[in-house]
């Protein structure tokens, strides 16, 4: 007997087995791929809150103030690409009242170029391709794909070293949930710096090199889990001078219980997170869910397809159908 196969059949096999393969390469191959940081970030982050400062024209701390704190975060493609690596270019001012809006740099009560290099899969510090200041860590800018309950080593750039962030609950920003890190900075020597000597109570030397001194009051940090990224920032510097071998604050340069992320920048730092959230979520759940039930629906069709059409009734090979005109049975007209 001949045995047939529909076309449609070895189609459905066919099609069904590639969508299969697709799921398999989409979960495990091109979504983890997938979770790398970004080369060709371009996003602003705005802090804000009251705090004193020291005003060089009135030569004293004012209290009271306002003052603003602008992260822009640039990524240098063609070295990204190059090195294989992240590569972030960051400015950051801070500025009061009267130095807003920024047209000159010079007149922030503090601005600073710095570029930071990671490794696109860990978030791990890399030192290479000119980085600016070398920092280590396994936070600052954002946290790790996939982010633990657990404590995270954070580079505060002013103090020139890590910081333990213990994780302390969720928190919502705008209405997402992130997890939430907390810690703080004890007061500790970061450098030094010339200055007259009656600023930090010694009037009868012209010049001291007083010690600079910084702490923070709180860092608090809601990070999206699965993303890494910072959704709400915020913050408690104090930086003040003391004399030579004091124990004692004589001047306060900035201080502020409290700087954080205004409204406008944590609903962009939510949006970019939904997105992102979005994209992983379609490569790594919606897709591959998708395409492998198709794939097994398909391949169980065509199977079912392929078995009955080889099971099915045929023609023997070699034999025709009786000519009615020549049967046996037909009445002929007999001679004798």
């Amino acid at each position: 007997m001949r045995r047939t196969t529909s076309p449609f059949s070895l189609l459905c096999v066919g099609l069904g087995t590639f969508l299969l393969v697709l799921a398999g390469l989409l979960a495990w191959y091109v979504e983890p791929r997938a979770e790398r940081t970004p080369i060709d970030t371009d996003t602003t982050t705005v802090f804000t809150g009251n705090g004193s400062y020291f005003d060089t024209e009135e030569i004293e701390t004012v209290d009271d103030q306002r003052i603003t704190i602008t992260r822009q975060v640039r990524g240098d493609v063609a070295e990204s690409e190059r090195s294989g690596r992240a590569v972030w270019d960051v400015t950051t001012s801070v500025d009061t009242a009267a130095s807003l809006p920024a047209a000159d740099p010079h007149d922030a009560l503090q601005w600073t170029l710095e570029r930071w290099v990671t490794d696109r899969r860990t978030n791990r510090p890399v030192h290479c391709c000119g980085e600016q200041p070398a920092f280590e860590g396994e936070a600052y800018l954002k946290f790790p794909f996939h982010v633990e309950k657990r404590t995270y080593t954070w580079w505060d750039n002013t103090l020139g070293a890590t910081v333990p962030l213990r994780f302390s609950g969720t928190a919502r920003v705008q209405g997402y949930e992130g997890y939430r890190f907390t810690g703080t900075v004890a007061p500790a020597r970061t450098g030094s710096r010339l200055v007259p000597g009656r600023l930090v109570g010694r009037p009868k030397q012209s010049q001291v090199l007083a010690e600079e001194w910084y702490a923070n009051h709180g860092v608090e940090l809601v990070v999206d889990p699965l993303t890494g990224r910072v959704l709400n920032a915020a913050i408690g510097p104090r930086k003040t001078l003391r004399a030579p071998g004091s124990a004692k604050d004589a001047v306060v340069l900035l201080d502020s219980e409290r700087i954080a992320f205004t409204p406008a920048t944590q609903r962009a730092q939510v949006a970019l997170a939904e997105d992102d959230n979005d994209r992983l979520t379609l490569l790594g759940t919606i897709l591959p869910i998708g395409a492998g039930g198709l794939g097994a629906l398909l391949v169980a069709a065509g199977t079912v397809l392929v078995v009955r059409g080889r099971g099915g009734r045929g023609e023997p090979e070699g034999q025709t159908r009786p000519d009615p005109d020549t049967s046996p049975t037909t009445l002929e007209t007999s001679t004798m």
